[in-house]
């Protein structure tokens, strides 16, 4: 389970990689393997759409049980498959680097992390930094 303290640390820790960096500001959203959001923080100059491409870029992981690597080449190779889902999920759901799957040591999904702000392989980059912090495996 991601507990509330668990979210933050990943949000910290995504947060701070993106600051050693030198992205641009981020987002970050931390969801259960409901889909439920634990944790979100934008930071300052982040514009205020990012909640929800975060989210999108979390909930398709958690919807289809891939990475968002895997979803992006998805979405080249078979348009219309990934068309059909985004409207399954209400438009919830954005096919690019940045939705990173939460794994235990067993390989269950715990949750999903998005981050946007940035190109998305560093978004992508930010949401494995968070998520190893906090103890936890990333499938990006």
């Amino acid at each position: 389970m991601i507990t509330l303290k668990k979210a933050r640390k990943i949000v910290s820790a995504a947060l701070a990689k993106g600051r050693e960096a030198g992205m641009k500001p981020l987002s970050i959203v931390v969801l259960d393997a409901g889909g439920h959001p634990i944790a979100f923080e934008r930071e300052d100059g982040a514009s205020p759409g990012r909640f929800k491409l975060a989210h999108g870029k979390a909930n398709g992981c958690l919807m289809l049980g891939l990475p968002g690597s895997a979803i992006h080449a998805r979405a080249e190779t078979q348009a219309y498959f990934v068309q059909a889902m985004n409207g399954i999920y209400g438009g919830d759901f954005v096919p690019v680097k940045g939705g990173v799957l939460v794994r235990d040591a067993k390989g269950n999904v715990l949750g999903a992390v998005g981050v946007t702000g940035d190109t998305s392989d560093n978004d992508a980059l930010a949401a494995v930094a968070g998520i190893e912090a906090a103890g936890f495996k990333a499938e990006a």
